[in-house]
């Protein structure tokens, strides 16, 4: 390749890009440039214009002598800063979703559960631009959090990704034919009561993961799934990481680290009419009673049963608002950017009207 037609590209940090700055005690702060704006903090400031052109990685410091790594957030840190109206699944856990899930470019998606956006981007960074995601979400509050987060980190809507305000129970038979989705993520608090339109809508070979809290959810979402004998011997599984502390010869676990977060479930979809292979099992001792399954699967599942966190009221509308506030930012600051006063436009030489 000659030295003319190799280019390389642009890495330059842009007007309108997100940016992270980090201080030296490890907290982060994410952005927007703007030309003339200012970075506040409490011991000082920083000129967006000191970052503008430059390139990723640089240190700048405040006016206060305080300096600040810049870097493009990443996917982690979008997820774990964005605003939120229900606990999100956190990178550890998407990362499983779409590697064990198979999550593979081109691939068709369904998605229950959209909370508050954060699988859904890790799911249509997976399905790129030929795939498509179509989430399902009981509430519009969080249906339109996620909407807002998910423009702010695609720097607007993408085009393969749409999302309906229903229970997929019902809609996913009138939006799919049957055997036309690759693979259906479930993240919603009774899993086990889509599986009749999910087999439906799967194709054979095709892929249904479910992501729940707690044990008895695992287990009723696991016996449901072979009740159906629509599908291959379900696979459940948790995932913990614990970071480290290495300075020296000071070596050893974090104090504090993101444990249990959620179960996973994975099955796939056998042909239809053929039945899964039965799972060879050893002989166990007094079958459990009927009192101890109606313990065990009659309860409500709800919200407050499994601990979960969801914001309520104003905090719920703040979150709303904030959004999608940064695209918001940056859309109106590239049109301010590109807007021309009349009398300035009509007195520049060589304008159109010039011409």
């Amino acid at each position: 390749m000659t030295e003319a037609s190799h280019t390389e590209p642009d890495r330059a940090l842009k007007t309108g890009e997100k940016i992270q700055l980090t201080d030296p005690k490890g907290r982060m702060h994410t952005i927007v440039l703007a030309p003339g704006e200012l970075f506040h903090t409490h011991k000082g400031l920083i000129e967006h214009d000191a970052i503008i052109g430059r390139t990723e990685g640089i240190i700048v410091a405040n006016t206060g002598g305080i300096d600040f790594q810049v870097f493009r957030p990443r996917y982690e840190d979008f997820v774990l800063s964005m605003p939120r109206g229900a606990a999100v699944v956190y990178p550890k856990d998407s990362g499983l979703i779409v590697t064990l899930g198979d999550i593979f470019p081109g691939a068709v998606v369904v998605e229950a559960g959209v909370g508050s956006g954060a699988l859904s981007m890790a799911l249509l960074r997976a399905v790129g631009p030929t795939g498509r995601l179509h989430s399902f979400e009981l509430r519009e509050e969080f249906a339109t959090i996620a909407a807002g987060n998910i423009a702010d980190f695609f720097d607007g809507r993408p085009e393969n990704w749409s999302v309906t305000v229903a229970d997929l129970s019902d809609e996913l038979p009138r939006s799919y034919e049957a055997g036309t989705v690759d693979r259906v993520v479930l993240d919603m608090l009774t899993p086990w009561n889509t599986l009749d339109a999910v087999a439906t809508a799967l194709a054979p070979g095709g892929v249904v993961i479910a992501y729940v809290a707690t044990v008895p959810q695992l287990s009723r979402f696991v016996e449901a799934l072979r009740a159906t004998d629509c599908f291959s011997e379900p696979q459940s599984m948790e995932a913990m990481v614990r970071g480290w502390h290495v300075d020296g010869l000071a070596v050893r676990p974090d104090h504090r680290m993101i444990a249990h977060t959620g179960f996973l479930v994975i099955a796939r979809r056998m042909a239809p009419g053929v039945a899964p292979l039965e799972k060879k099992k050893r002989p166990q001792g007094t079958p459990a009673s009927t009192e101890d399954v109606d313990a065990w699967t009659k309860p409500e599942v709800t919200d407050e049963a499994v601990g979960a966190r969801v914001a309520q009221g104003k905090k719920l509308r703040r979150v709303m608002r904030e959004a999608g506030k940064r695209l918001n930012q940056e859309l109106s600051t590239l049109e301010a950017n590109h807007r021309e006063p009349a009398s300035q436009a009509s007195n520049t030489p060589g304008s159109k009207e010039d011409q």
